[in-house]
């Protein structure tokens, strides 16, 4: 204990200067609303020197593009209009141009846009949409007449496919922000996790104290499992308020019936981020080491297994490999949890780690031990 209040006030800062950095990062990175598509309108002017059902076609399929302004036909004005963004498009129908489009031939339509603006683009798009499938009715139904074309062109282009908007890819589920954060929850609970526990037993393991220790009435299994129960319990208050945090930031989902896995899950992770703690603490030595590990650690484990780039966007070449870090179970078994999905498989997993680390970790130490005896 009395190493653990020596060493409180470092750990304590670990703990804080994460628990901030944590909520920047997840204030400001938060999944956003998807925002539906609204189409804006371009300002159009057609001057058309004929009167026929294909002219009409043509301004009822640009009108859900664009809004139609009245104007004299004078170059001067239109220029002006353009260059102070009055209009934005000017469409010019020469005189023949249905009966020739009716021949088969190819009459060209007179456009003035202004210049590097992209308003021209959905003009330009819903054109060629009418045009083209008319002119398939050309071809396929010699002496068509107008009026015909354009009911048969108009009712093809009314045609639209419906489409549903997903939030995110239903393999995974729809992610919540309870799910989010609990997410993230990992990326701070390792690294405070880690670097408390490696601190403290970087000062345990320092040679007088565990000369000391041996001479104690104490076999070194209990002490060893003392110092585990410690470490345990320092993390499982990290993991307390960790969690309430988390909770904080979501509380307007804290009546769902996934909160308690969520927390169950989170729970389990703890003690898999115990024992790798413990197992690195056992194995590195030097302050900046500790640090550099539970760095890389930390981060690369998070950036394989979905911490903060969603699971549904990684290749299975880098899931495969992240599948050997329990922090990839911890994901899989929030999204699981996201939709109510059976997450068993996941805690086994985790609690697999938890007592290989644990185990390995054991072995380290007593070989340690045995060097430090001879």
């Amino acid at each position: 204990m009395k190493i653990f209040k020596k060493n409180l006030p470092v750990m304590t800062i670990y703990f804080g200067v994460f628990i901030i950095i944590s909520i920047i990062m997840m204030t400001n990175s938060r999944p956003a609303e998807q925002a539906g598509f609204i189409q804006s309108k371009v300002s159009i002017v057609v001057f058309s020197n004929e009167s026929s059902p294909l002219v009409d076609g043509m301004k009822e399929v640009l009108s859900d593009v664009a809004v139609f302004v009245e104007m004299e036909e004078d170059e001067t004005l239109i220029q002006d209009s353009l260059y102070f963004r009055r209009i934005a498009y000017v469409l010019r129908v020469p005189d023949g141009f249905t009966e020739d489009f009716l021949s088969g031939k190819e009459p060209k339509l007179a456009k003035t846009s202004v210049p590097g603006s992209t308003n021209g683009i959905y003009i330009d798009m819903r054109l060629e949409q009418y045009l083209n499938t008319a002119n398939l009715y050309v071809r396929g139904i010699p002496g068509i007449d107008a009026e015909t074309l354009n009911a048969y062109t108009l009712e093809d282009l009314d045609y639209e496919t419906p489409v549903e908007m997903q939030r995110a890819d239903q393999r995974f589920g729809v992610e919540g922000m309870m799910q989010y954060y609990f997410n993230y929850l990992a990326y701070t609970l390792m690294y405070v996790v880690i670097m408390g526990i490696s601190t403290i037993m970087l000062v345990f393991n320092d040679l007088n104290i565990k000369r000391r220790s041996s001479c104690a009435p104490i076999s070194p299994g209990k002490v060893t499992l003392q110092f585990y129960l410690a470490t345990l319990l320092f993390s499982l208050i990290s993991w307390f308020v960790l969690v309430s945090l988390s909770l904080v930031f979501s509380r307007n989902e804290l009546a769902g019936s996934n909160t308690p896995g969520f927390i169950i899950n989170s729970f389990v992770f703890a003690s898999s981020t115990t024992s790798i703690g413990f197992l690195i603490g056992n194995l590195v030595r030097g302050r900046e080491a500790i640090s550099a590990v539970a760095n890389v650690f930390t981060l690369g484990s998070c950036f394989i297994s979905g911490v903060f780039v969603p699971q549904a966007i990684l290749s299975d070449s880098v899931l495969k490999m992240a599948s050997l870090f329990p922090t990839f179970w911890y994901v899989s078994g929030n999204s699981q949890i996201a939709v109510s999905a059976d997450f068993t498989e996941s805690l086994i997993i985790q609690i697999g780690f938890a007592v290989a680390f644990f185990v390995l970790a054991l072995v380290v130490g007593k070989k340690k031990r045995m060097a430090i005896e001879n």
